[in-house]
């Protein structure tokens, strides 16, 4: 903590600030405010009522309008303060609005009713966070079968990805071949397909192996990317050949090599193409709706779709999915983050 701060408030030079830490601190919060500012909206959204959501002009903070309960109405009435009129300044609560006049009641004279015009009020609110928005989710959707579904797809796929991708990357770098170089552009030349162009050559694939509507639709066709083996295969260059050729005078078999050395010594890349796959395969939407129609397959961002509907989206349910949707995946490039800068710093050459 006291390197972070030291680093926060570090100067060009001397006690006072410069105008270039001035301009630097400015260019920081600036960043800091344009990245975090979204998210921190979507959270304090996620806790508004619809009827919150669906108000001009929009408010940062969750707001509930106070209500009471009075003998005789069944439904709790709304609240509101007179701002002008001959009642200015009372709380009344609102009985029914017809056109620009409301009919109102005075909470401590409920027989008397009183119109006052809707230009006259303001609504009485309080902080209020709706957590039934989270509460309901559960109730509602079968929310720990969607996370599973997502979990189960996205390990899999990730460690099926850094097997694959490592073992290709291991042979084009450390192996002697003809064609190699061949081979090597032909999967950075993938890289300039678009996936919309080969969704159709993909979907008749799986359905002829029979895995339509299944997990392993979803995790088999992303086995291996073109991007994980150039990562690794420029990583694994820079580890020197004379390591290998020790090993296999000690009798050491290529798996034993590929297991023992290469693995330990790719880790850094290994954990940057790990974290890349998790958030890939997380957030992959576009696929598993091709591939999964049943609902009980269904990953938690195919889940998220279900409260678009054709007439009316629910916002609130919508934005608290999104908020759970998005926790777990924060959370592992919160702690894994570091990898990221030194593992694809150290992918750049020898």
């Amino acid at each position: 903590m006291g390197r972070t701060w030291e680093f926060l408030t570090a100067t060009r030079g001397g006690a006072r600030l410069h105008w270039t830490d001035w301009a630097s601190y400015g260019y920081l919060f600036l960043g800091v405010f344009l990245m975090f500012f979204p998210v921190v909206w979507l959270v304090l959204s996620s806790f508004k009522t619809e009827a919150d959501l669906q108000r001009y002009p929009p408010t940062f903070l969750p707001y509930q309008q106070q209500t009471i309960t009075l003998d005789g109405h069944a439904d709790p009435l709304p609240l509101f303060r007179i701002t002008g009129g001959e009642h200015e300044g009372m709380i009344l609560a609102q009985l029914r609005r017809v056109g620009l006049q409301a009919q109102m009641i005075d909470p401590a004279n409920p027989e008397e009713r009183l119109q006052v015009s809707i230009r006259d009020y303001e609504r009485l609110e309080r902080f209020s966070l709706a957590t039934e928005n989270y509460s309901d989710l559960f109730g509602r959707f079968n929310f720990l079968l969607y996370f599973w579904n997502s979990t189960f797809i996205t390990v899999m796929a990730t460690l099926i990805m850094l097997l694959t991708n490592s073992m290709a990357a291991f042979a084009l770098s450390k192996y002697r071949f003809r064609g190699r170089t061949v081979v090597l552009l032909l999967v950075i030349g993938t890289l300039m397909i678009p996936q919309t162009v080969v969704l159709v050559p993909l979907f008749l694939i799986v359905s002829e192996l029979g895995m339509f509507n299944s997990l392993w639709g979803v995790i088999i066709p992303g086995a291996a990317t073109p991007t994980g083996v150039f990562l690794l295969r420029q990583y694994m260059l820079t580890i020197p050949d004379e390591i290998l050729d020790a090993a296999r005078m000690d009798k050491a078999s290529e798996w034993k090599i590929y297991w023992r050395i290469i693995l330990p010594l790719s880790a850094p890349a290994i954990a940057v193409l790990a974290i890349l796959a998790i958030m890939w395969r997380w957030n992959d939407f576009l696929w598993p709706l091709i591939v999964l129609t049943q609902s009980e397959n269904f990953t938690l961002q195919l889940a998220l779709n279900s409260f678009q509907g054709e007439l009316q989206t629910q916002w609130s349910s919508l934005l608290a999915m999104t908020v759970l949707t998005l926790l777990p995946i924060a959370m592992v490039f919160m702690f894994l983050q570091k990898y990221i800068a030194t593992g694809i710093a150290s992918t750049g050459g020898k």
